[in-house]
């Protein structure tokens, strides 16, 4: 009897989704599962892999030690991903790349958040730059080492490709992330991006815009009250107060998200589905070079978003007590970078031997880059930890 192909999807797909049996392919050749799809196959590697799971000690606003309730840049990501799902099997597109993009997308973010990208990235401006987009690539196709034949995890051509572009397409000078993997296979960096990878992207605004202020909250920097100052949120509000009259704040914050969520979540289809009309893409290749997002919010809804942006920057990013964490981060990551780029001895076992298999660790800027790779991996914790070992004198000494 002929064994079963496992190499399609249970689902239907329209014609401007991304098919597993058509997959441009890997890096490094190898044999397809008889019983995951090429994608599935992407999204369980992300799964097992040691940087998903540091994301659970990573910040998302709040260091992880301030509350057990706070999100994480873990539980960022599974919020990503649940959105991404939804909207994928609505647009009856690939749900396992969309997933997979949607679980990769912050691999390569800093400890801290983007505070401590902002520190890094001026540590490594005479060395090439940081950037944690093109740093979740470096560790889907360099820093992970999970297999004796290759570095990385050896993901699918429309996995990485909705990693570098879910954003849109690559414009300037890439990133050496993208520089390296376009030396190996072509991104066509110039293309959009696949539908999937459109969704995961706009998931991930739908996620942070709605659970920071929920976040923000519970951390007593604005009140509901203050949510009331963007017109959006004072029409949810005012619908649930009319809805459930007496509604405790507690209920009233968690049904405020929920929605939001739900209004976005219906915004972004019932615009992508006008888009779709008007493209009318026949296949992923039409969605790629149609010239232009198809996966976006309305007009009315994009002005909406960027009000609730506005307010959380103002009254959250920018609050007095997370610009004191960021005096400190601050403390923490260049001091980090300074010692370990003067002195790469002072790196663990592990990561010496990586520089030395680079042949040049006299080399500043790959020095630097290692150096960078090194930090950037680190949870918030294990980077306080390391700055406590190196720069408080009496550490393992009382």
């Amino acid at each position: 009897m002929e064994q079963p192909s496992y190499n399609y999807c249970a689902l239907p797909l329209a014609a401007y989704a991304s098919k597993p049996e058509e997959t441009l392919g890997r890096v490094y050749k190898e044999p397809e599962s008889s019983h995951r799809t090429a994608f599935q196959r992407d999204h369980d590697r992300i799964i097992h892999s040691s940087a998903f799971r540091r994301l659970k000690y990573k910040t998302q606003v709040f260091v992880y030690h301030e509350g057990d309730h706070y999100r994480t840049r873990l539980t960022h990501t599974l919020e990503v991903s649940q959105i991404a799902r939804t909207l994928a099997r609505s647009l009856m597109v690939n749900e396992d790349l969309c997933e997979a993009v949607a679980l990769a997308h912050d691999m390569g973010h800093t400890p801290f958040a983007h505070i401590g990208e902002e520190h890094l990235s001026e540590m490594m401006e005479p060395y090439g730059g940081f950037e944690h987009n093109d740093q979740s690539l470096r560790v889907l196709t360099t820093l992970e080492r999970k297999y004796p034949e290759w570095n990385g995890l050896n993901l699918t051509w429309e996995t990485l490709e909705g990693v570098i572009k879910h954003n849109g397409p690559v414009t300037g000078d890439p990133q050496i992330g993208a520089r390296e993997l376009q030396e190996k296979m072509d991104m066509r960096f110039s293309t959009y991006a696949s539908l999937e990878a459109q969704v995961a992207a706009l998931s991930d605004d739908i996620a942070y815009n709605n659970h920071d202020f929920e976040d923000g909250i519970r951390a007593g920097l604005f009140t509901i009250s203050d949510l009331e100052e963007v017109p959006v949120l004072e029409r949810v509000i005012g619908k649930i107060r009319d809805n459930y009259p007496g509604i405790n704040e507690r209920l009233l914050i968690q049904e405020t998200k929920r929605e939001m969520i739900g209004l976005m979540v219906e915004d972004v289809l019932e615009q992508t589905r006008v888009n779709l009309k008007a493209v009318k893409p026949e296949s992923p290749e039409d969605v790629r070079m149609c010239g232009r997002q198809i996966v976006v919010f309305s007009s009315q809804m994009h002005k909406d978003v960027q009000k609730i942006r506005a307010f959380l920057f103002e009254r959250m990013y920018r609050h007095y007590t997370i610009n004191r964490i960021g005096l400190k981060v601050e403390r923490i990551v260049c001091d980090l970078f300074q010692a370990f780029h003067k002195n790469y001895h002072l790196l663990p076992d592990n990561w010496q031997r990586r520089m030395e298999e680079s042949g040049v660790p006299c080399d500043e800027q790959v020095r630097a880059r290692i150096v960078a790779d090194y930090i950037a991996g680190m949870t918030d914790r294990y980077a306080i930890r390391e700055h406590e070992r190196l720069f408080d004198l009496y550490w393992d000494l009382r």
